[in-house]
């Protein structure tokens, strides 16, 4: 019994030096990678005679609530992020879904640690999903930067609000019932056991439907890549209504998941130049002290509750982003 211990805190150990070392060297990598440019030149719009450090100070703490609600949703920050920073603040749209992108894998790598530490967030169902979700993010990333910013705002006020429709359709299970395990999730022994603080006992989850899974997430890496959405707002539905995960270890699942792919699309966005630090800093920092309060809420709070003020959000967010995209 002492050995799985040690076994466990040294694999838990391990994952926070990962996370650790990775937020580490993409922080450094952005201030090393910057272009030489006013970082003001991200914003075109009139500002409307407001200084500079009102909206850095408005990011930051936009940034600290969002981190919260976002890991309770389990959306992930880019999802909100970039909706509502590409329409309500001066920014351009590249440099907001560059930072979106950041903003996302700072949350995730934020909340992963203590989110494993309660066995709610869990390797062997992620890392499958997560390989498939970073090459899609990628190409979607490329395909993105390659578009007019204009058609991108229109097509990601389309596709917020597709987002928010989907999520008021679709329920969620606190606890779906899995009959049996598909073959290829017993190969991958995809399984796992926690202890709900909310409900005060232990639940057992096994999954299936794998493959039309792992097919899905290809997909939702490619959208989170072209828009900087972090892709949080699908992973979650996958896991928990197609594939049988429990709800909260869905969400935080999610967030390893996210790690992953939002670091594999955000080098796209660095080498092109679409980051600047007067944007990703402040948003960065905002979203990691968020994400932290959020993964201590989410044992002890009913995920659901936030579930339609996150539905308003987008909706809002995406008509907005609809709006502007037809230059309204």
């Amino acid at each position: 019994m002492k050995d799985i211990t040690t076994g466990q805190t040294m694999k838990i150990s391990l994952s926070r030096r990962v996370m650790a070392t990775s937020g580490i060297a993409i922080a450094a990598m952005i201030m090393l990678l910057m272009p030489a440019v006013p970082v003001l030149a991200a914003a075109p719009a009139e500002t409307g005679g407001i200084a500079w450090w009102v909206w850095v100070l408005a990011l930051f703490i936009f940034s600290f609530v969002l981190g919260i609600v976002a890991v309770l949703a389990g959306v992930g920050g880019g999802v909100l992020f970039v909706p509502i920073v590409s329409s309500f603040f001066p920014f351009h749209l590249d440099y907001v879904r560059g930072a979106g992108l950041l903003v996302a894998l700072a949350g995730a790598l934020s909340a992963g640690p203590p989110l494993m530490r309660k066995g709610l967030a869990d390797l062997r169902l992620g890392l499958p999903m997560a390989l498939v979700g970073s090459i899609s993010s990628i190409a979607g990333a490329l395909v993105g930067l390659a578009m007019p910013a204009q058609e991108v705002q229109l097509l990601l006020g389309i596709v917020i609000i597709s987002i928010a429709a989907i999520m008021i359709k679709a329920g969620r299970s606190g606890y779906p019932e899995v009959s049996q395990p598909d073959r290829m999730s017993q190969m991958l022994g995809i399984s796992g056991l926690y202890y709900d603080e909310f409900g005060k006992h232990e639940v057992a989850w096994k999954v299936h439907r794998t493959p039309v899974g792992i097919l899905l997430f290809f997909v939702i890496g490619f959208i989170g890549g072209m828009f900087g959405l972090g892709a949080g707002f699908a992973n979650v539905p996958v896991f928990n209504l197609l594939m049988g995960v429990p709800l909260k270890v869905a969400v935080a699942t999610s967030g390893l998941v996210l790690s992953i792919n939002g670091s594999a699309a955000a080098w796209v966005y660095l080498f092109k130049g679409a980051v600047l630090p007067l944007i990703a800093v402040p948003s960065i920092g905002g979203m990691m002290l968020g994400s932290k309060i959020g993964a201590k809420l989410l044992p002890k709070v009913n995920a659901r509750t936030i579930r339609m003020i996150v539905i308003t959000i987008l909706a809002l967010s995406g008509f907005r982003s609809l709006l502007k995209g037809l230059g309204i």
